[in-house]
């Protein structure tokens, strides 16, 4: 692994040197490949649990050639250097001229996630090839596939293959890539791998992006069209075989309308078919299912707990009576399990939300304007108001969470200038250097009318004190 970081700095070096265009013509002709070759990408992924080929092709290919497309667009003026010229300039700085330049970081290392393999470790690594890096991509468990044939794309596009070597699956892996030594780490996954790594980040003080797990909260509202939340939720509840970070896990929704809200939803989630999950995903959330059903909870569908997860199979579960206190409504899970709970209101639904450490995302379902003052009183890292999920997926939207479910973003412009390093140059001309002299007698006077110029309550004041201010100079000449 020393060799391939090795191997990736120097070529990084070459590649940081292009101009912007050179690197975004690279991005181009990629993104004309993944669009070329759409379905062969696809099928690198597998038959996935919860997904049609032509899901797998939007959720995977086609976010992925949007995100390509967005850095084409956007990636010049964001990565510019930026001239701050006179404007807001303290005196104290007169003939001072600034520019503030986005660097590359070096070896950028995605840790990627499983779930899905194309997408997100591949978006991530575009940004970092864009802003000039090198990226090294550690894939999930069976996700190599994917991330290897999108690397012979780059590739096939121009890509020096120094630039994004994969490495194999396994967890030594990501450990060998951080002891060779990378310049930043952006990680999809779990809260529990989130520490870890960023235990082994720690002493050599490596800057990291970690997009961790979920528990999204749905807030229903009276008044909402309770036929396109329920739309809605069963959609995200059966996407991806529950295996989305921001799928829906709590919904909380207003007394008035929830039984009404859990008969519609109920019914509408009897046609779900069984889907594959993982076995410790499963394993986990059959226990939170069984102590949340001793606690008081209930089946909505026609389940019973020995059927979940049995034979590899996971049969969806609607849980209805659950409370906020409950381990189930503060827990990531990765398989298809909603928790009902009603409340009497918001402020009763933003304190049993904010009982839970995952703050990834949450979405409302009501009134715009109502479901708007409520998005301001959540602390999570997106919203959706009358949608799920798929507004994340726009190229344009940064991506992240709060609490346990990390920190820093990715996509949006913000995601690619977490891939670059900021350097301040500051040109000044002239003589004047009045921070050289030794202190003077008079100073304290002058610099206290030089804060009621700048900070005076009053125009008035401001302008006389600017005055004495010139004043007190001419007398020192």
């Amino acid at each position: 692994m020393e060799r391939v970081i090795a191997e990736a700095r120097a070529a990084q070096t070459a590649w940081a040197a292009k101009p912007l265009a050179e690197r975004l013509a690279v991005l181009r002709r990629a993104r004309e490949l993944f669009a070329e070759r759409a379905k062969e990408l696809a099928d690198s992924l597998g038959e996935r649990s919860g997904r049609a080929l032509s899901e797998t092709v939007m959720y995977e290919v086609i976010t992925l050639t949007d995100a390509c497309a967005f850095l084409e667009r956007e990636a010049p003026a964001l990565l510019a250097p930026r001239r701050l010229g006179s404007r807001g300039r303290p005196a104290l700085f007169m003939g001072v001229d600034t520019v503030i330049q986005r660097e590359p970081l070096g070896v950028v290392l995605v840790i990627g996630p499983s779930n899905y393999p194309l997408f997100l470790p591949c978006s991530q690594a575009l940004q970092a090839l864009a802003a000039g890096n090198a990226c090294v991509i550690k894939p999930g468990l069976n996700s190599a596939a994917p991330a290897r044939l999108f690397a012979k794309y780059m590739a096939d596009a121009g890509l020096d293959p120094r630039l994004l070597p994969v490495t194999d699956e396994s967890p030594e892996a990501a450990q060998h890539a951080l002891a060779a030594g990378v310049d930043k780490v952006v990680l999809t996954g779990s809260a529990q791998t989130g520490a870890r790594v960023l235990g082994a980040l720690a002493p050599a003080l490596t800057p990291s992006t970690m997009e961790l797990s979920g528990c999204d909260a749905v807030f229903v509202l009276a008044g909402a069209d309770l036929d396109l939340a329920v739309r809605a939720l069963r959609w995200g509840l059966r996407l991806n075989a529950g295996a989305t970070c921001i799928a829906p896990r709590r919904v909380f929704a207003e007394e008035t309308i929830a039984g009404d809200f859990e008969r519609r939803f109920a019914e509408a989630a009897k046609s779900l078919q069984p889907m594959q999950a993982a076995a410790p995903a499963a394993e986990k959330a059959r226990g939170l299912i069984a102590a949340a059903l001793k606690a008081g909870a209930r089946l909505l569908l026609p389940t019973a707990i020995e059927e979940v997860g049995a034979a590899g199979a996971f049969k969806p579960v609607l849980l209805a009576g659950v409370r906020p206190e409950m381990e189930i409504a503060q827990a990531d899970i990765f398989a298809p399990v909603i928790s009902l709970m009603q409340v009497r209101g918001e402020d009763e639904a933003v304190a049993a939300c904010e009982r839970c450490p995952y703050a990834l995302g949450a979405s409302i379902f009501g009134p715009e304007a109502r479901a708007l003052l409520l998005a301001a009183r959540l602390h999570t890292g997106s919203v959706s108001i009358n949608d799920l999920i798929a507004p994340t997926a726009d190229p344009r939207v940064p991506f992240g969470g709060r609490g346990r479910s990390g920190f820093g973003v990715t996509r949006g412009a913000e995601g690619l200038l977490e891939m670059t390093a900021v350097k301040t140059v500051s040109v000044r001309s002239g003589t004047f250097r009045p921070h050289y002299d030794d202190p003077r007698p008079d100073d304290l006077a002058l610099f206290q009318t030089y804060l009621r110029a700048t900070s005076g309550r009053t125009w008035f004041e401001r302008v006389g004190a600017w005055c004495s201010v010139l004043k007190q100079l001419m007398r020192r000449k």
